[in-house]
Parts: structure tokens; sequence; C-alpha cells
């Protein structure tokens, strides 16, 4: 299992558009992708459960991919983070 960790640098947070960025990513792979904050965890690959959580900006989230295409998966979703909602 991989596992990284990001700070949300975007003022909005992580609302609906770049939470359907980040999911749209995660469902390319086969690899199983959770998000987790505060404690709470949830499948990457729904858009319904990044956007229950709530994060805003400043808020530390945690990746984790695993799978065969684990490592493939990881590194999309970090350069969508990277690309203007975090680091």
């Amino acid at each position: 299992m991989l596992e990284k960790t990001f700070k949300i640098t975007a003022e909005a947070g992580l609302h609906a558009r770049p939470a359907t960025q980040i999911v749209n990513k995660a469902t390319q792979f086969d690899a199983e992708s959770l998000l987790t904050y505060n404690e709470k965890s949830v499948n990457l690959k729904s858009i319904m459960g990044v956007m229950s959580l709530g994060i805003a900006q400043g808020a530390e989230i945690t990746i984790s991919s695993e799978g065969t295409d684990a490592e493939a998966a990881m590194q999309a979703i970090e350069e969508v983070i990277k690309g203007g909602l975090g680091e």
C-alpha cells in the first residue's frame, strides 16, 4: 500500500470541481484509493464521499492506494492535487 499526505492550499478548499477532477482521475485505475481526513476515510472514486468530508483550505489529507496499478494511480492523483489544489 502506498500512502501520501498533502496540504490543501486552494482558497476554496476541495470543492465540487477539484473533487470531481480527483475522482475522475482515481476511476481511471483499478487500484483501490482512499482519501482520509479527520480520521474519516472515503473511497476516492466516490464524489459524494469526497464532498461529504468538507475539506477546507489548510487541511491535511492522506491518500492511500493499493492494487496492481497503485503506483500509477498515486502518481496521477498527486499530479492533479499539485496542479493547483495543494502541496
